[in-house]
């Protein structure tokens, strides 16, 4: 994937090098703590926890006895007060998720008014090492790269993209890109009015399955997506390279709840707890964006 020419996002907070971004006494907040979840079993708990009206210490225990960890404990904080890092980032890393976030910056405010009617707001990457803070709560790398609407700002510990390689059989620029570009995704579904929707609809929900069902057509659509985003970065730059498409889709197919539960421990694969689809459910959706660059085709709460 071609990047290092773009331009650099203004709307970086790098706090990698932080101290973990300010404990205190005061509000509620979660703890992951005692290395409970594996990266990538959930990649955006905060978003959930946050979105679907359960308790979300219910939807962490349910990916522990996935992964064999822990539950979390509660734990009282409040966030300090912190600026944002005035200079870029210099590093090689820190370099392409800013290019990567300012190309998601310059598709998503001409093609969302355009094809949606909706104001394009841009979030705020926060880069951390780690664990930082989040209006959603304490953010670890344990939890993957995740979306908070409470402050509309994507977390992401760059650690993560070594562990696509390691972990996931994922790898390379655009499979970063695209694991960005689907956290940008849920913050469209926030612009768009889709995830306070879920809530409500997740607070009425008759069963835990009903409300899992809810989550994931949140994630096939942020999926769906960050593909649209993909064609037309692609179209308006060239930015694709031989092979880009086949490693997002390896990596897609690789954190589909199937294959993470296969891999958890016990090789026991339940539908009913999938939050974030099937392999061949995220595939699905990804190139359905890929394939025409239209935002309607993402409706995944379409009957």
């Amino acid at each position: 994937m071609k990047w290092e020419d773009f331009r650099q996002s203004d709307n970086i907070d790098d706090r990698r090098g932080d101290d973990g971004g300010g404990f205190g006494g005061g509000g509620g907040g979660l703890n992951f703590g005692g290395g409970g979840l594996g990266i990538g079993t959930i990649i955006i708990l905060g978003l959930i926890s946050w979105v679907v009206g359960v308790d979300p210490r219910i939807l962490i225990t349910g990916a522990e006895m996935v992964s064999g960890g822990r539950a979390p404990q509660t734990q009282q904080y409040v966030e300090q007060p912190r600026s944002r890092n005035a200079a870029p980032p210099a590093d090689n890393t820190g370099r392409f998720v800013s290019a990567v976030v300012a190309m998601n910056e310059d598709v998503w405010k001409d093609v969302l008014p355009q094809q949606a009617g909706v104001r394009w707001k841009p979030p705020v990457l926060v880069m951390f090492d780690g664990v930082t803070r989040s209006a959603c709560g304490t953010a670890q790398s344990a939890m993957g790269p995740f979306y908070c609407p409470a402050d509309q700002k994507v977390y992401l510990d760059t650690s993560f993209f070594r562990d696509m390689q390691r972990k996931f059989g994922g790898g390379g620029d655009f499979a970063y890109a695209y694991v960005i570009a689907h956290e940008v995704g849920h913050h469209i579904e926030n612009l768009m009015g889709i995830l306070p929707r879920v809530q409500q609809a997740q607070q009425r929900a008759g069963s835990k399955a009903e409300a899992n069902r809810l989550s994931v057509r949140v994630e096939l659509m942020a999926d769906c997506l960050a593909g649209v985003w993909a064609f037309h970065a692609n179209k308006r730059w060239n930015v694709l390279e031989v092979g880009d498409v086949e490693k997002a889709i390896r990596t897609a197919q690789a954190i589909g709840d199937d294959r993470l539960q296969q891999a958890g421990g016990s090789g026991r694969i339940v539908p009913d707890s999938f939050t974030h689809g099937s392999a061949a459910q995220r595939t699905q959706w990804l190139k359905r964006g890929l394939e025409g660059g239209r935002v309607d085709v993402c409706n995944t709460f379409a009957k």
